[in-house]
């Protein structure tokens, strides 16, 4: 059998070599595989090990090309290199390849689950695992409706407020609210977030878990919204208003750590940056929501309880999702409760080798049973990613973004704008926020975090400058420049507005959620939250003060410069984190 085997293949000697010869010139095949061969072969050019094939098909297909490649071996073995290197692809060679280059596999001869990469190469890039969208988005949705709620408070006050000190439109008596009761009933909500932030950090977030704690997040919600809607004085109000901050502060520690400790890594960035749309998303609503009470009796009591409603879809949705796999495994939980919680919010992507692996180091890292607080933040080896996190969330609100928006109706009208549309002023902003958060939303996992931190808070401090200037320029009387310079302020507000959207807003939360070690994850991410809680207020309080002292133009040239110092910060310890698991990182911030 053997002889008549040979005797065959030396018969076909000069057909397999003019099969060759024609598979060259015409295979389409032969023509990709070229330019395949002629890459660099990184990892990007592998096919994913998570794609799967039919076996009886991969085994029918293996026994073919083990024929096939038989008989080529016994007709074209004596020729050299050259046409060993045409037996291994089978299809021809690349003419830029040498005469002693080393054949490769071809695509069709891996085993996607088997294949061994190149010298230099280690693994097959995570970000090829396909995602479950059904499984994700769940786990995704109801955390990110906790910030939609903290969006719709932002976007709802100005416009409840003014129903509310309205003689007419009020439906009280004591609509009639002095400077600091007014202020009272602002600030009511960020004490609230500002305490529980604090709770959160010292030691309630690490002890319920993000799971409950948005739980505990959606109950306050919805006792604060309707209390703010039945309140009959201005403590009921000012107590529905603080009980509401509560919620914010919970859901603003939980929903970040959430997302980034049960989305898959490639998706996290895009995820969490979502998250920042929903606010946005919320704070939109709220200016719509204003706008159509205009005019209406008592319309603050419906504006401020309508959102009742959506806190118990939240508080009903996160009883379907489990707890987080990470904050398991810091617990204790054995590996198949990790497994098993990961599995629900991953769903069928929840297979193979690279899903084991990230379950192994869940329970490796956890370091099981115990946590740290607040006081090992100060370790040296938390130090670096405590700086990022609380840096970014800091410079996010001393970068200009209370003044530009607070000044933003002043800049329009003078630009011709009219000013009895303050509430079109805030919708058109709202809408172009929006948009930038969409932008972020869709490049977060391809461009990077440092990218879009760099280049948005890049354009943020120039465009602080270009309205001080303005500023400067009106504040002179300038009137052959005015129409040019109040142009260039508008500008210069969209400008601002599109670069925090795109930078600051999303990304210092999804740095956040992302950098800190799972065993001091809680108590940083509550420092983190408390940090912004806390600026954005002491801005807020001395904002009037900073402009009396410097002026107008002065407050944005020092905004500017602050930006400047942000720009410096990111640049020297921001690191990128797109695309790696947590375990990842936090070896990458703790060496």
């Amino acid at each position: 059998v053997a002889r008549h085997g040979v005797r065959r293949a030396l018969k076909g000697m000069s057909l397999a070599h003019s099969s060759v010869a024609s598979t060259v010139a015409t295979s389409p095949l032969a023509h990709r595989r070229k330019r395949v061969r002629d890459t660099s072969w990184t990892r990007a050019s592998l096919p994913s090990r998570n794609l799967t094939a039919s076996p009886i098909r991969s085994a029918t297909r293996l026994s073919e090309d083990s024929r096939s490649d038989t008989l080529a071996r016994l007709s074209l073995g004596f020729s050299g290199t050259l046409n060993t290197r045409m037996l291994r692809t089978r299809h021809g060679v690349s003419p830029r390849m040498s005469a002693n280059d080393d054949g490769r596999p071809s695509f069709e001869e891996m085993d996607p689950e088997h294949a061994r990469l190149l010298p230099g190469e280690t693994s097959v890039s995570k970000n090829k695992i396909p995602v479950d969208w059904r499984a994700t988005g769940t786990a995704f949705v109801f955390p990110a409706i906790g910030g939609l709620l903290f969006g719709w408070d932002i976007g709802v006050t100005s416009g409840a407020l003014a129903n509310l000190t309205s003689p007419v439109t009020s439906g009280t008596d004591w609509y009639s609210l002095d400077p600091f009761q007014t202020g009272l009933v602002v600030s009511a909500s960020l004490a609230g977030a500002l305490t529980a932030s604090a709770a959160a950090a010292v030691s309630l977030g690490d002890k319920l878990g993000s799971k409950r704690e948005l739980q505990l997040a959606a109950a306050l919600y919805f006792l604060g919204a309707t209390s703010q809607g039945l309140a009959p004085s201005l403590e009921g109000l000012v107590a529905g208003r603080f009980a509401y901050g509560l919620g914010i502060g919970f859901a603003m520690h939980a929903a970040p750590m959430y997302l980034s400790e049960t989305a898959p890594s490639s998706v996290r960035g895009l995820l969490i940056s979502l998250k920042e749309g929903f606010i946005v998303g919320g704070i939109l609503l709220g200016y719509l929501g204003s706008y159509a009470i205009v005019g209406q009796e008592g319309g603050w009591r419906t504006l401020l309880s309508s959102s009742s409603l959506v806190a118990a879809a939240l508080a009903v949705g996160m009883t379907t999702l489990p707890d987080s796999p990470r904050w398991i495994a810091q617990k204790g939980g054995s590996e198949e409760e990790v497994r098993t919680a990961l599995q629900r919010v991953r769903g069928r992507s929840a297979v193979g080798d690279a899903f084991d692996q990230e379950v192994q180091a869940m329970v490796a890292q956890s370091g099981a049973g115990t946590t740290g607080g607040v006081a090992e933040l100060f370790q040296k080896r938390n130090l670096r990613p405590l700086y990022v996190g609380l840096s970014v969330v800091l410079f996010q609100q001393i970068t200009g973004q209370p003044s530009v928006l607070y000044y933003a109706e002043q800049v329009f009208e003078a630009a011709g704008y009219d000013s009895d549309q303050g509430a079109g002023v805030s919708v058109i902003l709202g809408l172009f926020k929006l948009i930038m958060t969409g932008f972020a939303v869709k490049y977060v996992d391809t461009l990077g975090r440092r990218p879009l931190l760099l280049g948005g808070v890049g354009v943020m401090t120039l465009a602080t400058a270009v309205l001080g200037a303005c500023s400067a320029t009106l504040a002179a009387g300038d009137a052959a420049n005015a129409p040019i310079t109040a142009t260039a302020s508008v500008v210069a507000v969209f400008m601002y507005v599109g670069a925090y959207q795109v930078s600051f807003g999303p990304i210092a939360w999804l740095l956040v959620g992302e950098i800190f070690p799972q065993r001091v994850r809680s108590a940083a991410v509550g420092a983190a939250t408390l940090t912004n809680f806390g600026s954005n207020f002491v801005v807020s309080l001395y904002l009037p003060t900073i402009i009396n002292t410097f002026g107008q133009a002065g407050t944005y040239y020092l905004f500017s410069s602050m930006g400047g110092v942000a720009l410096l910060s990111i640049y020297l310890t921001v690191v990128e984190t797109k695309g790696k698991t947590l375990e990842e990182i936090e070896e990458q911030m703790t060496r």
